[in-house]
This record gives structure tokens, C-alpha cells and sequence, in this order.
């Protein structure tokens, strides 16, 4: 089953228990997006409300893959808040469903982040991982380059520092589709 992508659907009490639910599930599996399991809804739920708030009050942007009527993917657009940085855009929170792994859903949502990326006028996309995840390998196959580390940046654990890699995609070039 493919994804059908929905940018900015609307943010109904419904589509942000899904989020959220989306969110612990992909955390206590040990995606890297905020938190270290485990994590429940109302732990979720203290980032989760001002993200989407961002979205409804603006600037940032929601996409959303579907697999069936139920969120299996999604990122956030988010905005720099900075005039400076108008031209590139943060990605965050990149989620896919752990029971969804395997099917191409990260790759089709890279993808439609650099399809949508490029029609809302941005010169480049920026992601941070958690180093030690190996997700890194992921972005550098989809034509991110490191731009730099924070080193120690993520305390995972008491004693367990992990850097924060900035990964970068130009996307002012058509080599990254």
C-alpha cells in the first residue's frame, strides 16, 4: 500500500490523538524524535501541543502520509522565525509508523518533503539526528550531506552523551531528487 500525503490537513482533535499516538509509538520503538523511551501520551502531548499550535497559528506546515484512513508518516515544516533563514526550512519530528518499516514510507516521505520543499520556494532542507541511530546512512542516501556535528549535544542517559549531526539538502540542485 502506498502513502497519499496530505500537506496541512486540518489539525482536528482526532488527527492530534493520532499524532501524538504516532509519536509515543515511534519513540518506544526507539525512533529518535524528542525523547528516549519510554514515553506515554501526556509526555508527548507537553511538545506536542506547541507544535501544534505552530501549525494552526502558522508559520510551520504539517505533512501527513496516510496509509488507509490512519496516519503512517509524518514530518513538520518548521520555520526559522528568522528573516535570514526565510529561504531554508528545518524538518522535524520525522515519523514513520515502527509497524510500517520496511514498506519505502521514510523514502516516499523524504521525497514528497523534497517535492513540497522546492513548490514553497525553499533553497534547502536541514535535519537533525541522533548520532549512534544509523540514521544517518538514511538522509546521506537520500542526497543529505553533514554540515556539522554538536558534539555531546543529546543526553540520552546519565552518562550517555550523543552528538546531534546537521544534515543539509540543496535543493537549488536537481542532483538531491
Amino acid at each position: 500500500m502506498s502513502l497519499r500525503f496530505v500537506l496541512d490537513p486540518e489539525l482536528t482533535p482526532e488527527l492530534r490523538q493520532q499524532l501524538v499516538a504516532l509519536w509515543v509509538d515511534v519513540t518506544n520503538a526507539g525512533g529518535a524524535v524528542g525523547f528516549v523511551p519510554p514515553v506515554t501520551a501526556a509526555d508527548v502531548r507537553r511538545i506536542a501541543d506547541p507544535t501544534f499550535a505552530g501549525i494552526t497559528d502558522g508559520p510551520d506546515r504539517l505533512l501527513v502520509g496516510y496509509a488507509g484512513e490512519r496516519p503512517a508518516a509524518a514530518l513538520f515544516f518548521c520555520d526559522n522565525r528568522f528573516d535570514l533563514k526565510a529561504h531554508w526550512c528545518v524538518l522535524k519530528r520525522v515519523m514513520v509508523h515502527p509497524g510500517a518499516q520496511g514498506h519505502g514510507y521514510g523514502l516516499a516521505l523524504m521525497r514528497e518533503a523534497e517535492r513540497l520543499g522546492r513548490q514553497l520556494g525553499f533553497e534547502a532542507l536541514h535535519v537533525t539526528v541522533r548520532d549512534g541511530a544509523g540514521v544517518d546512512r538514511f538522509y546521506r542516501r537520500l542526497g543529505y550531506r553533514e554540515v556539522g556535528r554538536l558534539p555531546g549535544a543529546l543526553r540520552v542517559a546519565p552518562g550517555d552523551d550523543r552528538d546531534e549531526i546537521l544534515m543539509w539538502l540543496d535543493l537549488t540542485t536537481d542532483s538531491a531528487c
